[in-house]
């Protein structure tokens, strides 16, 4: 039985969400706009604001909502974390208010997976309270997020690792407590046993941060960014430090990365939504040509095919949130999520563009302004791309899986070909035109 009802229980929480979000969250991202106000804990001004903000949403029960039962959550379930993070998607600053902010979120689920308990109440704890920012650190200047190409390394050394190499795109690195570090342990290891992954705290002697990579549509500049160029400068960390086992550090990456991109999608959701409303908005305000913009055949068409392609993408979103629910209920197997998580990746990123986009077109020369927030989610629209990955590398293992499933044709002709099947249909009932 396939059902979209929502329980009153439930959409009362959401109406909640939805009209504080709007209310709050919108106005945290007028007053202190960029991503440095978000993610420093020691900048005063939005801390006073954001605290009383973060104490409402603690009292409704909406606190850090991402992890499961079993990993110490309330357990919501990816089907509703899709409806809440359409509405937290509105704003920059609403995953911030309600403790499920990125990279911290996946972060938060390896600790919570893999973390001894000293490690789970120096690093856990405090990130779920929202104490303090982390960083996941991965990809690499040389060789992007292709792990084949990763060269920063990790050796025993007594009873320490010793880290050594540079990390490219390390996400909030500048103000992070701890960074995840993903370090080949074993060169001559198959590639998905080959690396191991480490918690290295930022204040360890060696970690060095080269730059703060600023990105486009991210209210950066050029060398004040979040995704920073990291050297591990020979960092020693104890032993314990290790997440996993040795040779495990791409299995523990995937228990985040997953998750990860079906947030990111379900965000793109609500963002998307809040530019269609904008569309709208500016349809029945404005004239041009004697009519109002939403008269015009063009923009009725913008606006029909923006409403279509959103929905498309949300029901694919929520399907692949029900496949990862019927997944934690074991009523499916393992791993059965994993095309569905590359489809909403794949589409997100053209779905923005799209919607964003005509949006923005809408909206003329005040759309490509700063006096509106389109021209700066626009821009972001491809850093959306390489969040969790690159596009292009989802679409191909997308290809390959399905074409797994596919068998050539049996003949000459493709199994759909016309007269092949029109002349075994005639074999099977020759007498098909007969009268009696």
């Amino acid at each position: 039985m396939i059902d979209f009802s929502v329980e009153p229980e439930f959409q009362a929480k959401l109406d909640w969400m939805a009209q504080f979000v709007r209310d709050e969250c919108e106005t945290m991202d007028l007053l202190f706009p960029g991503p440095n106000a978000m993610y420093d804990k020691t900048y005063k001004p939005a801390l006073r604001h954001l605290k009383p903000l973060q104490e409402q949403v603690k009292a409704q029960g909406l606190w850090a909502c991402h992890l499961g039962r079993n990993l110490g959550g309330p357990g919501y379930g990816q089907v509703k974390l899709g409806l809440m993070n359409e509405i937290l998607g509105r704003s920059n600053w609403a995953p911030t208010v309600f403790g499920t902010a990125a990279p911290d979120t996946g972060n938060a689920e390896i600790l919570a997976l893999f973390g001894t308990d000293e490690q789970k109440r120096k690093y856990l704890d405090p990130l779920m309270a929202g104490e303090i920012v982390s960083c996941f650190s991965m990809t690499e200047p040389q060789g992007g997020a292709d792990p084949g190409e990763f060269t920063c390394k990790a050796w025993r050394d007594g009873d320490e690792w010793v880290i050594e190499g540079e990390k490219w795109f390390s996400s909030n690195a500048r103000h992070a407590a701890f960074c995840l570090v993903i370090c080949v342990t074993d060169a001559e290891a198959k590639l998905t046993e080959r690396m191991s992954m480490f918690i290295v705290p930022t204040d360890t002697p060696g970690f060095e941060i080269i730059r703060n990579v600023g990105i486009a549509g991210a209210q950066e500049t050029i060398d004040d960014g979040q995704s920073c160029y990291v050297r591990y400068n020979r960092c020693r960390v104890p032993l314990d430090y290790m997440l996993g086992n040795p040779g495990e550090g791409f299995k523990v990456a995937q228990a985040r990365l997953g998750g990860g991109r079906i947030h990111h999608a379900m965000r793109t959701v609500g963002r998307c939504q809040r530019a269609i409303d904008m569309m709208l908005e500016r349809a029945v305000s404005r004239r041009t040509k004697g009519r109002m913009l939403g008269d015009h055949q063009m923009v009725q068409a913008k606006i029909a095919e923006s409403i279509i392609q959103l929905e498309q993408f949300r029901l694919l979103v929520l399907k692949t949130a029900w496949i990862i629910d019927e997944i934690e209920a074991g009523r499916m197997p393992h791993g059965a999520s994993r095309n569905h998580i590359g489809m909403c990746k794949v589409a997100m990123a053209q779905v923005y563009h799209d919607i964003v986009g005509k949006a923005l077109e809408l909206h003329g020369s005040l759309g490509i302004s700063l006096e509106m927030p389109l021209a700066d989610w626009y821009a972001g629209h491809m850093a959306l791309a390489f969040a969790d990955g690159p596009t292009d590398v989802h679409k191909s293992q997308l290809a390959r899986a399905y074409l797994k499933k596919a068998r050539p044709a049996p003949g000459l002709f493709p199994s759909e070909h016309v007269p092949t099947r029109l002349a075994a249909a005639k074999a099977r009932f020759p007498h098909y035109l007969d009268a009696e």
